[in-house]
């Protein structure tokens, strides 16, 4: 195991070389595990039913809320502290060890409750396996942080890439086993597993915990708020199951959940390795504030150039898309991804806040914004329920864009960055989505009638033609920009 002073990179390396670098690895092989993870879901999907979806979401409110407190804010701990000794190291990785033991005990006990909640007694029996989950979490976590640290992110990526593919050929052999359900729940067991040991490995991280926490108490202060912090957002993230699970049927729930599924795609499976990369290079840069403004700012531009038009062209497209990826027993999530389609973008946005905020140190300001987050969410979808499952999707659309301006708000100051500079950052790629929609809408009208290949090919053709045609026209400089910061990547 490296010493803190040999985990550090080399000073002639610049941070933004480090950054670059780290983004490559951990995009890239995010893109690749997801076309492996896709490929798999897309097939395995076609096998399966949309009550067993159903089922499984209903446990993942369950074990969300209870992996909000495994001790992810001890690991950030790690990495936002700029000196950390080998004996705070394994102070972390004892109280991981112990905290996450704790949890899988108590969502073993739970499980009776939360099956009678949803008035769905399998329910108990998937929440007792899962809990073996927990046993995962500690090696991952903890193995994570420490590669982190030296923005080594590349024996990450490695580690992703091969339990992906554990996971996936784990997901289509149950699936053509006629495991059923519990699919879902062999799949993401052998893709933690595989990355626990993995990350371990690469991060040469196997020592002996320490259950003396004596002198920890920064680590687990710091820890603690960002738990806190997490644990207000379940209530933002699990508030349309927690809703949807109580007032409707497995079914509903399993094409709810597929239709969020395909929708939140970009935000929960580029967003995530982009932010972990930020995080680490904003915490390097905390005593530079008009750097991390400057980072901050240009990063948004650039993956809102990306995002838009794919939530907005999913939006337009629902209905072919839905059917040629899921096949023709998922129809009736094609509204809802309608709706939501038009909902993601500002859930995006929100999502790039944390960790910039987090790594100057204002953890609290995150906390406090999804405690409103907390309040705003799960009215807006109890509202919303009152008018079948298509009012909880379109919940979306009311309460996500209020929330965005309440976390910017709050954010902006602490990043050093004013609003008419963050609003300047996503001017052009809703203004070019805008006009792409538009387009697409007309297209498709005019088109009339067609087979799901063509009624998909036709909006991606038109779109794309006017959104870039869009941004080159109006909003040149930002795409200019873009395209430098990634050729220097």
């Amino acid at each position: 195991m490296e010493s803190p002073a040999e985990s550090a990179p080399s000073p002639s390396e610049s941070l933004g070389n480090q950054v670059r670098r780290a983004v490559i690895w951990r995009s890239g092989s995010q893109i690749v595990g997801q076309i492996v993870s896709w490929a798999s879901t897309f097939l395995v999907i076609r096998l399966l039913t949309p009550g067993d979806y159903g089922l499984v979401a209903m446990t993942g409110v369950v074990l969300l809320l209870l992996n909000m407190l495994n001790g992810h804010g001890l690991a950030n701990a790690l990495i936002q502290h700029g000196n950390v000794s080998r004996r705070e190291e394994r102070q972390v990785f004892g109280m991981l060890l112990l905290l996450n033991i704790v949890l899988g005990g108590v969502q073993f006990a739970l499980a009776p409750l939360a099956a009678a909640y949803y008035r769905e007694p399998f329910v108990a029996d998937l929440l007792r396996v899962q809990a073996l989950l927990y046993l995962t979490t500690p090696f991952s976590s903890f193995a994570y942080a420490l590669l982190a640290r030296r923005m080594d992110f590349h024996r990450q990526a490695q580690v992703n890439l091969l339990s992906s593919l554990a996971g996936a050929l784990a997901a289509i052999g149950g699936a053509y086993a006629g495991l059923g359900v519990w699919t879902l729940v062999l799949a993401p067991a052998t893709l933690f597993a595989t990355r626990a040991i993995g990350l371990m490995i690469a991060a040469r991280a196997w020592m002996w915990p320490s259950f003396d926490f004596r002198g920890a108490g920064h680590l687990a202060r710091y820890g603690g708020i960002v738990a806190g912090a997490s644990l207000l957002s379940f209530a933002q993230s699990q508030a349309d199951i927690l809703v949807a699970g109580r007032f409707f049927d497995a079914h509903a729930v399993g094409i709810y959940t597929t239709a969020l599924f395909l929708t939140q795609i970009f935000t929960n499976k580029v967003v995530p390795p982009i932010n972990e990369v930020a995080f680490s290079a904003y915490a390097r840069m905390r005593d530079d504030p008009a750097a991390v403004a400057n980072g901050f700012v240009r990063s948004v531009r650039v993956l809102m150039l990306v995002a838009v038009p794919f939530f907005i062209g999913l939006a337009v497209t629902a209905g072919p898309a839905v059917a040629i990826a899921l096949g023709p027993q998922w129809a009736e999530a094609a509204p809802l991804v309608t709706l939501l389609g038009i909902a993601m973008p500002f859930m995006t946005l929100q999502a790039l806040f944390p960790p910039a905020v987090d790594a100057m140190g204002k953890p609290g300001t995150t906390a406090g914004t999804t405690a409103i987050g907390a309040i705003v969410l799960p009215i807006a979808f109890l509202i919303g329920a009152r008018f079948g499952i298509e009012g909880v999707a379109g919940a979306w659309i009311v309460a996500h864009p209020i929330l965005l301006a309440i976390v910017a708000a709050r954010a902006l100051p602490v990043i050093g960055l004013s609003v008419g500079a963050f609003a300047r950052a996503v001017a052009p790629a809703f203004g070019a989505g805008a006009a792409m929609a538009g387009a697409v809408t007309l297209a498709v009208h005019a088109a009339g009638p067609l087979s799901p290949v063509p009624m998909l090919a036709l909006p991606v053709v038109v779109g794309g033609a006017v959104y870039a045609g869009s941004l080159w026209l109006f909003a040149r400089s930002a795409v200019l920009d873009a395209w430098a910061m990634l050729r220097r990547s």
